[in-house]
């Protein structure tokens, strides 16, 4: 019998929950939904996010994009794709998610862990909601880069170090590019379009590199 916790912010959180319950979920609530699910050992969160949220992933998405193609990587986006070993009993959606490094060893459009590599960066925006359970099972799942953005501090960049994340200054994924950049141009959002945002970033990128 699962038992609710339910904190103030759109965030549930149910425990004693079985995958198999996991799985009946994720297939009855289906792909076309805002919430985003996490399942850690029998522990279940759900997660409603707010307009902010949504502004601001959509944001980051186009800048992850733009730096690819400016610096001439390849990538594989499968936004908030669900992220998933039974074997390990941990389950995600993250925000967004990318195949960067590893974007050739990818061939298909139904990832499985098991023989597929996780993701090389996961994207969370925690608006009103902490990311801890979320960043227990990115390390389960070996995703080797998180990128959180909080409105405490900003973005903030995280690499799976011996297994623990460790913050770090630049992007292990972008080493041309620190949190601190990155966050100047999120702050350019309010009053700036999106286009304006990532035309601003593209500059910056060539005038680094010329």
């Amino acid at each position: 019998m699962a038992t609710l916790l339910q904190s103030p912010s759109q965030h549930i959180t149910l425990q004693r929950v079985s995958w198999s319950t996991y799985q009946a979920l994720l297939q009855d609530m289906g792909d076309h939904r805002a919430a985003r699910l996490a399942y850690d050992q029998g522990t279940l969160e759900i997660i409603m996010p707010s307009d902010l949220h949504e502004v601001l992933n959509r944001l980051l998405d186009r800048i992850i994009t733009a730096l690819t193609e400016e610096l001439d990587l390849k990538i594989k986006a499968y936004g908030s794709t669900t992220l998933e070993r039974e074997d390990l009993e941990q389950g995600v959606e993250p925000d967004s998610c990318y195949y960067i490094q590893n974007a050739d060893q990818i061939s298909t459009l139904q990832l499985d862990l098991r023989t597929n590599p996780p993701p090389d960066l996961a994207v969370e925006v925690d608006i009103t909601s902490s990311a801890q359970r979320r960043f227990t099972i990115y390390q389960q799942l070996q995703i080797p880069e998180v990128w959180q953005y909080t409105q405490r501090r900003g973005l903030v960049f995280y690499a799976l170090v011996g297994g623990q994340y460790v913050e770090c200054e630049v992007s292990p994924t972008f080493p041309q590019v620190s949190s601190q950049m990155l966050v100047t141009f999120l702050q350019m959002a309010p009053g700036e379009d999106d286009n304006a945002v990532v035309k601003s970033l593209r500059r910056w990128i060539r005038q680094q590199s010329s």
